[in-house]
């Protein structure tokens, strides 16, 4: 075998030039510069909240336990994206649509959970009577950071229905699942930046 054949041999099936990676290559610039705008509004959010002489404490106005049941499910709803990513790795396009489907049941339980506390804080009055909350920025900032995350999960789920009705059409299979790890990205990128607002906003 000559030197050229052997590079040829050992050479990887997928290159940065296949349509293949510069999807994931879309994402992950998506993702890079979505982390940017999420770091900014935590970063303005810890600026405000250290120089705020009657920041409330979050653990006495929200509800920390609601939020971490919700936090749960969209650990949950991750697990259950991977899982649907291997199904289909294994061929197994009912597994995907399976899984997917249930992924997307966790976000849009998420998404009533949240809409659930929003009605309850609006009606307690968070970041309109500053006598009962403190700061009014807590509450402006409370639903900026929270209501971006939400139209993210929204955006997933819709996203989520469209790959699940590709793969219910038998779009997908053992040798063609790079879309499905594409959202798969989304879904884990969306997921973890719920941990970080949980912590920052909720927690601290």
């Amino acid at each position: 075998m000559t030197q050229q054949a052997a590079a040829h041999a050992i050479e990887p099936a997928e290159t940065p030039l296949t349509p293949e990676s510069w999807g994931k290559l879309g994402m992950w610039v998506f993702l890079a510069g979505d982390a940017m705008s999420f770091g900014m509004l935590l970063a303005g959010y810890a600026v405000m909240r250290s120089t705020s002489k009657n920041w409330p404490v979050p653990a006495d106005v929200l509800g920390i336990t609601l939020t971490a049941i919700m936090t749960f499910l969209l650990i949950c709803s991750s697990v259950t994206m991977v899982k649907g990513l291997d199904a289909i790795k294994r061929g197994d396009r009912n597994g995907l649509v399976k899984f997917l489907l249930l992924t997307m049941l966790g976000g849009i339980i998420f998404l009533g959970m949240q809409a659930y506390e929003w009605t309850h804080l609006i009606h307690e009055g968070l970041g309109l009577t500053q006598n009962k909350w403190g700061a009014s920025l807590f509450g402006t900032t409370f639903f900026l950071i929270t209501g971006f995350h939400g139209m993210h999960v929204t955006g997933g789920v819709i996203y989520l229905g469209a790959i699940a009705w590709r793969g219910s059409r038998g779009i997908y299979s053992a040798n063609n699942w790079n879309e499905v790890e594409i959202v798969g990205l989304y879904w884990h990128f969306v997921d973890l930046v719920w941990i970080l607002v949980f912590t920052f906003v909720y927690l601290l």
